[in-house]
């Protein structure tokens, strides 16, 4: 355990502030009698785990005991509202992502796949343009975005490409596939 002069070593000469190089001083605040209240005597100070004052540091901890709910990661709606109301961008999302599986399962995987595709990019627009979708939001604003545009786009576009009777053709992609089956 890393001992601080602040952690209350009253050893050696340190006195009632824990301090080894002050003595005793009348102009100190004494503590106070309730075990509730805390003092906190340095300006560059933050509460522990237990909420006790430890001095601040600039380093990063070496266990991370919380993490920041992204931006935008709140209520997509008030508070009164029921849930399903106060989570409707991703409600929308897995609903078409769901429609699109089962559109899929029943053996018209192309469009189905496309509408998966389509939900992604959904999802992507909303977390662009609106600012609360709860949780939709996963990451940061930027990283969403980009996560679910590319993943839909390469989802959409793989699934117009599939054979056969693919409606989109991209000359260079068969090139590609043959080189490296044929390698």
């Amino acid at each position: 355990m890393d001992r601080t002069p602040d952690s209350g070593d009253t050893s050696g000469s340190a006195g009632k502030t824990g301090r080894p190089d002050r003595a005793e001083d009348a102009s100190e605040p004494e503590a106070a009698e309730d075990p509730d209240e805390i003092l906190v005597r340095d300006p560059v100070s933050a509460p522990d785990a237990q909420g006790r004052p430890k001095r601040a540091t600039r380093r990063f901890p070496l266990f991370t005991r919380d993490t920041a709910r992204p931006e935008g990661g709140g209520r997509a709606a008030a508070g009164d509202a029921p849930a399903p109301a106060r989570q409707w961008p991703v409600l929308t999302v897995a609903g078409l992502v769901g429609i699109g599986l089962l559109i899929t399962g029943l053996d018209v995987f192309r469009w189905g796949l496309v509408l998966v595709g389509v939900a992604l990019l959904i999802g992507a627009a909303l977390r662009w343009s609106v600012p609360d979708v709860g949780m939709l939001a996963v990451r940061s604003r930027f990283t969403d975005i980009v996560t679910y545009g590319v993943l839909g786009t390469a989802i959409a576009m793989l699934a117009l490409m599939a054979q056969p009777h693919a409606p989109l053709k991209i000359p260079f992609l068969n090139d590609l596939l043959h080189f490296t089956v044929s390698s």
